[in-house]
């Protein structure tokens, strides 16, 4: 469990995901899958698919293409990602201000995410947020590896596989209803904390570090 710095105690490390936690990705994996859709000339319901993000592009692209061409479609998409998402994606309300409120405690805030390494880094210079580290290609317990090796105390994630992310890591577990599952839900996955979105973040780490623990 992360404590607050000092002295004599390790800097807190706090952990974020990516997609629907730090930005809205949803405008530019929209636009990504109708662009595929036109130059495979095979049918994707882009509403859907940006319903069900999270987890890694290949486990959405096998609902559309048969499991063999799966690789090769998806290196396709994440060649034309730069070009066609990054610029159509926000940052979601809180976000600078949640890394900003890590830092200002003397905490390192790094991002674990899914996405394709490469990719996640542009839509954070994009959008001019700046963590001590970004590391990418990981999923639901995946995750932990990254968090252990930064001794991440908390990690703050939008999906269930973010609870499971946190669990995995000894990590106390923060959830924002940014994603695609709602405050009751997060709760009920086993989320150690719920917040609507990032712009709670600020105050509830405030209180946390506040807290005396063991």
């Amino acid at each position: 469990m992360a404590h607050m710095a000092s002295s004599t105690l390790p800097p807190l490390t706090v952990g974020f995901d990516l997609d629907m936690t730090l930005i809205d990705s949803r405008p530019g994996i929209h636009a990504c899958y109708t662009a595929l859709a036109e130059r495979t000339g095979t049918y994707i319901d882009a509403d859907l698919a940006i319903t069900r993000l999270g987890p890694p592009l290949e486990e959405e692209l096998v609902n559309w293409f048969p499991a063999e061409q799966v690789p090769a479609i998806a290196d396709q998409y994440r060649a034309m990602y730069p070009t066609i998402a990054i610029a159509a994606t926000p940052a979601l309300p809180g976000a600078r201000e949640a890394i900003a409120a890590v830092r200002a405690v003397g905490g390192r805030a790094i991002v674990v995410t899914a996405k394709y390494e490469p990719n996640a880094k542009l839509h954070l210079e994009h959008l001019g947020i700046e963590p001590d580290a970004v590391i990418g290609n990981l999923w639901a317990e995946q995750k932990a590896v990254a968090l252990r090796e930064h001794d991440a105390g908390v990690y703050v994630g939008d999906h269930e596989g973010d609870v499971r992310a946190a669990r995995a890591a000894d990590a106390l577990s923060v959830t924002v209803a940014t994603g695609p599952f709602s405050t009751d839900q997060l709760g009920a996955l086993g989320a150690d904390v719920v917040l609507t979105d990032l712009t709670e973040f600020p105050g509830w780490l405030a209180r946390y570090l506040e807290a005396p623990r063991a």
